[in-house]
């Protein structure tokens, strides 16, 4: 029998009496809390929430804490974002798609994103009840936030959670993409891009259906018959364009993601009625000579920054910093058109030439974009730094500005190394050494913290004036962009530290500690470089950074990098804060982006109201509301992140598809049973070794080691190495790429040999290598 919590019989074992202090808790009744099987569990269940319920104070803290780590040691909980959960439990909002009906004809739910490794998938039930106004009946295929709870009577083969939809996600129009064929008797073809579609294979293009569309066209189109006998007939509905442009690899990627990229009518209407901020109601800001520091292609301007000494004795060596941030909220106001595709689209989304933006150009690019000489409304933050850092306060202000100047990260670098140029001379005395003086200072309270140092190269692709690809660089890391990312932070932190001191709700950037699976996955690794790090260890981001400077300049350090990016969350938005685990701060929120960032949009919001800024702050909201929002945008950001990494996978190839039969020098990236994951050194384009082709022996799949090894000869090929490999194939569509090995692997005797034989063997002969589309690359979160 469960006992209810915080409550004890009296005279029995564990209760308690005027003389008696509290017992800890049974494993039992600690699990029956976590696992929401108590009328009263909470929907966050942490350390705190678990001694409130049991009425644990004191030193009898450290006896739970003991507990709750056994506990978690064994696999019997799970922790996320310091909060406790039993494996395999779904939170208590998720984003979830209807997938089928029940024989009762009840709607069947699953989570979009699961960890197969929990267990099965799990399924939820849908409690229909009550629409909120304007929402549509949820059908199969729908896509929304469902609120979750456990089922109290739920069989083996029923869904384990009943929920019910809060939200439901617009659905998109059905559409195929694919390349057009032209036949010589007349119409043609068309070969689907998506080939998980049902209809796998080609359609057929009727005489006089194919429009304007070229051989070799990416083409949209309508599906017209689609019977039992012969393919399904089509009619092409738009040219999207030539597959050799970047324009038709980004479309691609829009349409398999269902990113919304035309913005509707009453939207486009809002933000042409849309007229510049006046003074009303604003701090003029405008003598002020706030900066502008970007990257030299940036098409809009929403940041601008400016420091200078402070003046007060007190405070000697301190700085007044300035961080000036385009005032969306202004234009976009809760409710309206403008704000419903913003919030369809949560972010804007960044492909090598073109962007699809969160808001129109009247706003993003005109009204919003701080451009030099021209007022502009803005919300300001006012932070005083002490010479060491510290922060001694910070104000946000709704100003109008005028900024100084439009920079480039590269003038502001030359400016500081001593070369300023025309555009610089002037600013170079009043006002970027009073910046670097203050970023020295923000510099120093970093190193004290020491937030998670994973500084990894990103590449950039550079195109042709016909779109298609010139080549790819690694763009160097200055000083001047830590400079902004530094100022950036501080104005982030000052806008959750005052919205949680006004006791306004917010959303959160979250980023969670490492699990525990994944810190005993790394412990396990490191030792076999040889660098010891005790199982069940809680590591802190300062002691990342030491395990990360050990093999700083050794041959371990490109797979030890790897490996500590694998071991790391993802960051998300939250509507309760359990920290940011990779900058090492307890609160951070993200405020500096507004123009591309819905959750940005929602914080200067939150300050408007909280601080008596306008009559355009956030409407009442409670946490949950938030929560839901949050589940929405970190949604929209990972659909975002995929396309823009698909597509710059599918340029690639491309570029790439011109060079079959070439030999590249590339490192491995990822080891599986397989086959080898590559990683070429000048492009960073990613693609796949099958185990088929490594060697005419078995290959055994060592998991622990990261490693491929040859049962007979001991060669190993291991995560982070060094090789040269010929490009056998190339999938452009796919955005993947097939090599065979020319030179690489190790040595490694008869020690390698029996190490892999104990872990099991794979048979290369057996093995299939993933189709090219199927290949699944670990890729960096954004932060």
């Amino acid at each position: 029998m469960i006992k209810k919590a915080g409550s004890r019989k009296a005279g029995a074992p564990g209760t308690s009496d005027v003389n008696k202090k509290p017992a800890l808790p049974t494993r039992a009744d600690i699990l029956a809390f976590i696992g929401r099987e108590q009328p009263q569990s909470p929907t966050k269940i942490g350390k705190r929430e678990i001694a409130r319920a049991f009425s644990i104070t004191g030193a009898d803290r450290i006896g739970l804490k003991k507990i709750l780590k056994e506990l978690e040691a064994e696999g019997a909980v799970e922790r996320s974002r310091k909060q406790l959960h039993k494996p395999g439990q779904l939170p208590a909002v998720v984003l979830a798609e209807i997938v089928k009906r029940d024989a009762d004809g009840e709607l069947i739910a699953q989570p979009v994103e699961w960890d197969n490794a929990q267990g099965p998938i799990p399924k939820i039930l849908i409690h229909l009840g009550r629409r909120r106004p304007g929402m549509a009946a949820p059908g199969i295929g729908d896509r929304g936030l469902i609120r979750t709870e456990l089922a109290r009577e739920a069989g083996p083969n029923e869904p384990a959670y009943t929920g019910r939809v809060v939200k439901l996600f617009e659905r998109a129009k059905t559409q195929v993409l694919g390349i057009f064929r032209t036949d010589p008797a007349g119409g043609g073809r068309v070969v689907p891009i998506d080939k998980r579609n049902a209809r796998a294979g080609e359609f057929v293009v009727a005489e006089g259906g194919a429009g304007e569309a070229l051989d070799g066209d990416l083409v949209a189109v309508d599906v017209l018959r689609a019977g039992r006998l012969g393919l399904p007939a089509v009619r092409v509905r738009e040219r999207l364009g030539s597959l050799a442009t970047e324009r038709a690899m980004s479309l691609i990627a829009v349409h398999a993601h269902k990113i919304p990229n035309v913005f509707g009518a009453d939207a486009l209407a809002e933000a042409a009625r849309a007229k510049p901020a006046t003074l009303s109601g604003r701090e003029d800001w405008r003598e002020i000579p706030l900066i502008t520091i970007d990257p030299a292609d940036a098409k809009d301007h929403d940041d601008a920054v400016f420091a200078h000494p402070d003046h007060d004795p007190e405070n000697q060596g301190g700085h007044i910093i300035c961080v000036a941030i385009a005032d969306v909220a202004a234009y976009v106001r809760p409710g309206s058109a403008l704000d419903r595709e913003a919030f369809q689209r949560g972010n804007s989304v960044y492909f090598p030439d073109r962007v699809v933006p969160m808001l129109p150009e009247r706003i993003s690019n005109d009204l919003c974009s701080l451009r030099p000489n021209e007022d502009r409304a803005a919300l300001a933050f006012r932070i005083i730094i002490a010479r060491d850092g510290r922060v001694l306060s910070q104000k946000p202000h709704r100003v109008l500005m005028r900024s100084a100047a439009k920079l480039t990260y590269a003038q502001v670098q030359a400016a500081w190394d001593g070369l300023p140029g025309q555009e610089t001379q002037a600013l170079l005395a009043p006002v970027l050494k009073p910046l670097f003086a203050a970023y020295e200072s923000l510099k120093t309270a970093r190193e004290k913290r020491a937030p998670l140092d994973l500084d990894l190269p990103e590449r950039k692709i550079l195109l042709k004036s016909d779109g298609t690809v010139d080549r790819v660089v690694v763009p160097p890391r200055l000083e001047a962009h830590r400079l902004i990312e530094e100022f950036m932070i501080l104005a982030n932190v000052a806008a959750a530290e005052t919205l949680e001191k006004a006791h306004q709700p917010l959303i959160y950037r979250g980023h969670g500690e490492p699990t525990f699976e994944k810190l005993n996955a790394l412990a396990e690794f490191l030792a076999s470089v040889g660098i010891k790090l005790a199982k069940g260890q809680v590591l802190t981001p300062r002691q990342f950074n030491g395990i990360l400077a050990q093999v700083k300049g050794t041959e371990h350090e490109n797979i030890v990098s790897e490996v500590v990016l694998r071991t790391q969350a993802q960051a998300e938005y939250v509507a309760e804060n359990y920290g940011h685990f990779g900058l090492h701060l307890r609160r951070y929120a993200h405020f500096t982006s507004p123009i591309r960032r819905y959750a940005d949009l929602i914080v200067h919001r939150a300050l408007i109201r909280a601080q008596h800024l306008g009559s355009d702050g956030l409407p009442e909201t409670d946490t949950a509301q938030l929560a839901e929002i949050a589940a929405q945008i970190s949604a929209t950001e990972r659909r975002a992140m995929a396309a823009e990494r698909e597509t710059v996978d599918r340029l690639i190839a491309q570029f790439l598809s011109e060079q079959i039969g070439a030999t590249f020098e590339g490192r491995i990236s990822g080891v599986t049973g397989a086959g080898l994951f590559v990683k070429l050194a000048e492009t960073g384009a990613d693609g796949f070794i099958p185990i088929t082709t490594l060697g005419d022996e078995y290959f055994v799949y060592d998991d622990s080691q990261h490693a491929l090894i040859g049962r007979r000869s001991g060669i190993t090929h291991r995560l982070g190495d060094e090789i040269s490999v010929r490009l056998v194939e190339a999938a452009p569509f796919a955005g993947a790429l097939r090599f065979e090995l020319v030179s690489g692997g190790k040595e490694t005797g008869r020690q390698g040999k029996a190490k892999g034989a104990r872990a099991g063997h794979r048979d290369k002969r057996s093995n299939g290598a993933p189709a090219p589309g199927r290949l699944k690359k670990l890729r960096k979160s954004k932060i």
